[in-house]
């Protein structure tokens, strides 16, 4: 048996549509606008996460990318970020010129902590980027206080978080942008692909520029852009995936019940939804001091448990940076994913949990 930590689920829809596109030989588009597939997804989108705005481009990175550009965040900037995250936050930061500077998180749900936070704004403070990971989604209203106070823009890198909500509202939505990725192990996916959703009008219009070399009408270059298009396969392929979200999404909430209810009875550290919060469950991850040994014998059972961000980015060979963030440190010892997407089943999560009972 052999139980991946997550997988892309694409279906006969998905292959007939790809199909199709190969056929007509439209494969992508330099409007403006995008290609009918492209602003098909982004309608589709736009809808479900009640946002007026979706820009659609090639990768989670590029989405990113693009609202740094946006927001005008050039060298000498500084943007602060969690250092308990993927690389692409940052180095979406470092590609502007800027300088990613790196917060702590809390322990309860791994998200950038607040109070460390604005002990690092600065002169130079630029932006701020929150991280809604594993589909937790950060403290938004101290975020939201930290923001009119110091007059700092947000981009909420809401790449794990497609589907998650706070008192209703999607994550991803309550700042001025909100960036998601597409990459294959995401709760739906287009291949590779990512996009953006803002309510501001005028960050639409520069965003759709910066996606497209910085033209409006072809060979006008007005800012600086770059070619961040989604391709219309990728698109069409992600229209479809927005059609199924929905019971991806009960399946993972299902799942993830089921594995606490199993697991509860053990001194480990279970994942938690707060007061008015509604995870997507993107992963199910677990704290406990036994993180190696448990991981390396979930692994030999067929079971794809992973450790993810066990070296936090100020740690890689890259960033090298000599910093005191306890809580990173201790997430990254600690915790540890399991699978729930929604081809597992219920007799997979028994498994996974009875495994767990008996190497604890």
């Amino acid at each position: 048996m052999k139980i991946a930590i997550n997988i892309p689920i694409i279906g006969k829809e998905e292959i007939s549509v790809v199909t199709s596109i190969l056929k007509n030989g439209v494969l992508t588009s330099t409007s403006n606008n995008g290609g009918p597939h492209v602003q098909a997804f982004e309608k589709s989108v736009a809808a479900f996460i009640k946002s007026k705005y979706v820009i659609a481009v090639n990768s989670g990175t590029a989405a990113l990318q693009a609202a740094l550009y946006a927001l005008g965040v050039k060298k000498g900037d500084e943007v602060l970020i969690p250092s308990f995250t993927f690389i692409a936050t940052a180095n979406a930061i470092v590609s502007t010129g800027a300088k990613p500077v790196f917060v702590d998180i809390l322990k309860e749900n791994y998200t950038i902590d607040p109070d460390d936070l604005e002990k690092k704004i600065t002169k130079k403070t630029c932006a701020i980027i929150p991280v809604h990971l594993y589909g937790n989604v950060a403290n938004i209203e101290r975020l939201s206080e930290i923001s009119k106070k110091y007059h700092l823009p947000i981009i909420e890198d809401s790449a794990q978080s497609l589907g998650s909500t706070y008192k209703g509202k999607h994550a991803g939505t309550f700042f001025e942008m909100g960036c998601w990725s597409m990459y294959p192990a995401k709760v739906m996916t287009s291949g590779e692909g990512g996009f953006i959703a803002t309510n501001d009008k005028k960050l639409r219009e520069k965003l759709l520029m910066i996606r497209n070399h910085g033209m409006v009408n072809g060979y006008d270059t007005k800012i600086l852009g770059l070619n961040l298009r989604l391709p219309e396969i990728n698109a069409a392929i992600a229209t479809i995936q927005m059609k199924k979200l929905p019971n991806f999404l009960k399946s993972r909430k299902k799942n993830a019940e089921l594995l606490t209810t199993i697991l509860s009875d053990l001194k480990v550290i279970l994942p938690h939804q707060r007061n008015n919060e509604h995870v997507n469950w993107y992963l199910y991850t677990i704290a406990t001091k036994k993180r190696n040994t448990l991981l390396k014998n979930l692994n030999l059972k067929g079971i794809g448990a992973t450790s993810y961000y066990s070296v936090p980015i100020h740690k890689t060979p890259f960033y090298n940076l000599n910093i005191k963030l306890p809580a990173t440190d201790w997430a990254a010892t600690h915790v540890l994913s399991l699978p729930i997407h929604p081809k597992v089943t219920r007799k997979n999560i028994e498994f996974i949990g009875k495994t767990i009972h008996e190497l604890l």
